[in-house]
């Protein structure tokens, strides 16, 4: 027997037409996070229970499974709110999380560089701030007197408010710092006229395997969901255009959490501001058309759409697709179909980037002025 903690999950079909792939992505995101599935207890309904999203009927079907498999964790593919969470686990006697949680605990458990981390546990006060409600007997204490935090008359639940409100102030400050030093970072590049290049795509679409194709990097890439948070950047020499700034970034999945969307914005600025994205698609998977959806609908989000792209179908290997190349009606190269595993395909892409970089011209006019008021502003800041 696995000595993983043993999770049951629960899909609730409201109607939703990617309701059988969410719920297989969500096992794959358990596992990911480490867990054992046990069973996956599905339901139908009309909308939500308010008070336990799934109906009592439905949650006595769950407290079986969690009885029967000596489950400790259940986990809904449906967003719940705080009462309906607090009522589930009351229910079910053992600890109950969303989507959403499940996401920013995998994120918890892969963030590696300070940005990473303090961009994950922002995530995860702002979502923590909206589960503090009134319902566990401390929250209704009156705290208040001499030598106490809190004012007279002030409850555990407003000081909890408080601190969490506080900590996230203090995040905020910190990367709006690191923000400001990344920012100085792009300005030096496109005075020095250097094109960049951001990788962006569906969680497990081969990004970080095909990252290190192109830079011999040696960036951790594996089977699984959010194998990389971290943005990791390096220069990629082409012949006849010179250097151009790879990133690697983390990749998107669907129903992303606004929280990590606002969260990873010192991350995704990096995306926001590339000359170029290398939208990276899963050849092999039947969802390919929706997920590309999903990841334009995040760019969108952030404010990535107007960057240009190039479509790279990657996984070729396992679909039997010969490497090559196709081109829009201005005779661009628009995707490139390879595999990062092999390397089959790769010397399209870089013929793909050599074109674009003549393409361009990387430093206008405007852009190629270093005032002495530039330099006194960034030294300034």
């Amino acid at each position: 027997m696995s000595d993983l903690p043993r999770t049951v999950l629960v899909g609730l079909n409201l109607g939703d037409p990617d309701y059988s792939e969410s719920l297989a992505e969500l096992e794959l995101l358990t596992h990911s996070a480490g867990l054992e599935v046990t069973r996956v207890v599905e339901g139908r309904r009309q909308k939500p229970d308010a008070s336990t999203y799934a109906g009592s009927g439905k949650v006595e079907e769950i407290g079986r499974a969690v009885v029967d498999t000596g489950a400790g964790l259940v986990i809904f593919n449906n967003e719940l709110s705080p009462l309906q969470e607090r009522n589930l686990e009351k229910a079910l006697q053992c600890r109950v999380l969303d989507r959403t949680a499940l996401i920013l605990d995998i994120f918890a458990q892969r963030a590696r560089s300070g940005a990473g981390k303090l961009q994950v546990e922002l995530a995860q006060l702002r979502h923590y701030a909206t589960r503090l409600v009134r319902g566990w007997s401390h929250l209704e204490r009156q705290r208040g007197g001499i030598g106490m935090r809190g004012g007279p008359g002030e409850t555990q639940l407003e000081i909890d408010r408080r601190l969490i409100a506080g900590k996230i102030k203090t995040i905020e400050g910190r990367l709006a710092r690191l923000e400001k030093s990344r920012a100085i970072q792009r300005r030096a590049r496109h005075r020095g006229g250097v094109l960049t290049v951001s990788l962006v795509g569906y969680t497990n679409a081969g990004k970080s395997t095909l990252f290190n194709r192109l830079t011999h990097a040696g960036v951790y890439a594996a089977d699984q969901l959010f194998a990389t948070l971290d943005t990791t950047t390096r220069k990629l020499w082409l012949p006849g255009a010179g250097p151009v700034v790879l990133s690697d970034t983390v990749g998107f999945i669907t129903r992303l959490p606004h929280s990590l969307v606002a969260a990873f914005h010192a991350t995704l600025e990096e995306t926001v501001h590339a000359d170029l994205l290398l939208h990276v698609v899963d050849s092999a998977s039947p969802n390919r058309l929706r997920q590309v959806e999903e990841v334009n609908k995040v760019l969108a989000e952030i404010g990535a759409e107007p960057v240009p792209q190039i479509l790279v179908m990657n996984k070729i290997d396992l679909t039997g697709a010969e490497p090559h190349s196709t081109r829009d009606e201005c005779g661009n190269i628009a995707g490139v179909h390879l595999s990062a595993r092999t390397g089959q395909g790769t010397d399209l892409l870089k013929q793909a980037l050599i074109e674009f970089v003549g393409s361009r011209h990387h430093v206008t006019e405007r852009e190629a002025e270093i005032t002495a008021a530039d330099i006194t502003a960034d030294g300034m800041e």
